[in-house]
């Protein structure tokens, strides 16, 4: 999640800028970066270029300075109200989809302030359908119907879910076994639905979420054995709190075709790997990418994991887990639009 963090007091600025020294040290967090002032012309442009806005400030400046800008709970930032004392996170707009809800709970351990959420599903410990889309990193059709679905789920009505009986979806069992959410959920099997696709239905109504393509990109000392590069993976995943059995492809650099561990683990989790040529690494741009001049020096390239997890889950994708080290193993995540 790339994350703006504006203020407007010196007070806030100050809250600001320890908020951004805890979140540089989270990988989930691709970048955080700080504004001060100015929040009339600031909120335009942090509104399409961040996923997510940490706002210390008052809640009436706030309002007023976004008001403008809000369109569709699919597209909009993550909206965070902060006070100047630390004392409140409040998710304000786009809870689910946009995260503002789980962001709010970070934000405050962060900062030991009290969490406020209003979005009727949580403050009712229900499970939303489109917090379940989020957090498995699918992307929903008929959108226009997650109302309906919402409402049945805080009336306890039960949500059928149809998935096709030939693709392992061991990732959505455990997370319904897992979420502390109460569900009513039904599980049946059909062959007629697409293997990345997963059919919701009440009644008359239903909805589609389908699979975006979560690609490990890996980097690896010569010789790391498959082992040592499947616990690098499952720590990257307990971080972002989902299954390894979410993933949909590994990515490498084309100096890697003949990493052992790399194909021997593909191989193992029944995995594709798709080893990206040298050439597409040196021309790929992106300025959530770190650059390694010991890497640069090596091969011609400024990394391996992030660049090529990037390349492969296609074009508008985004690092959901930045470049991690693991004793010789570097893992990235990257999902596509």
């Amino acid at each position: 999640m790339k994350i703006a963090v504006i203020s407007v007091s010196d007070k806030g600025n100050e809250l600001a800028s320890l908020l951004k020294e805890k979140l540089d040290s989270d990988s989930t967090i691709i970048k955080c970066d700080l504004y001060h002032k100015n929040v009339k012309n600031y909120f335009p442009v942090l509104f399409n270029e961040y996923d997510a806005i940490i706002a210390i400030m008052a809640s009436g400046i706030l309002i007023r300075s976004i008001a403008p800008l809000i369109k569709s709970k699919l597209t909009d930032p993550a909206i965070i109200n902060v006070d100047d004392n630390g004392n409140f996170a409040i998710s304000v707009l786009s809870g689910h989809i946009g995260g503002a809800n789980e962001m709010t709970d970070k934000i405050a351990k962060l900062l030991n302030a009290t969490p406020v959420i209003t979005t009727s599903t949580d403050v009712n410990n229900k499970l939303g359908i489109d917090v379940l889309a989020r957090d498995l990193y699918l992307s929903i059709d008929n959108s226009e119907k997650i109302l309906y679905f919402n409402k049945a789920i805080l009336e306890d009505r039960e949500i059928s879910l149809t998935i096709n009986p030939n693709k392992n979806f061991k990732y959505l069992f455990e997370y319904l076994n897992d979420t502390t959410f109460e569900t009513n959920i039904s599980i049946s099997y059909s062959s007629k639905i697409n293997t990345d696709e997963i059919l919701v239905t009440l009644d008359e109504h239903e909805l589609t979420l389908k699979e975006k393509k979560v690609v490990v990109g890996i980097g690896c000392r010569r010789g790391k054995e498959s082992i040592k590069i499947f616990e690098g993976i499952k720590k990257s995943f307990g971080e972002l709190n989902i299954s390894p059995t979410r993933i949909n492809m590994f990515a490498s650099a084309e100096i890697k075709k003949d990493e052992k561990g790399i194909i021997h683990l593909s191989d193992t989790l029944n995995i594709p790997v798709e080893f990206v040529d040298m050439e597409k690494l040196k021309l790929f741009k992106s300025g959530d990418v770190s650059k390694s001049d010991f890497v640069y020096s090596k091969f011609g390239i400024y990394g391996v994991c992030e660049p090529s997890a990037l390349i492969v889950a296609g074009f508008d994708s985004r690092l959901i887990f930045k470049k991690t080290s693991y004793d010789g193993v570097t893992i990235a995540v990257a999902v596509s639009s």
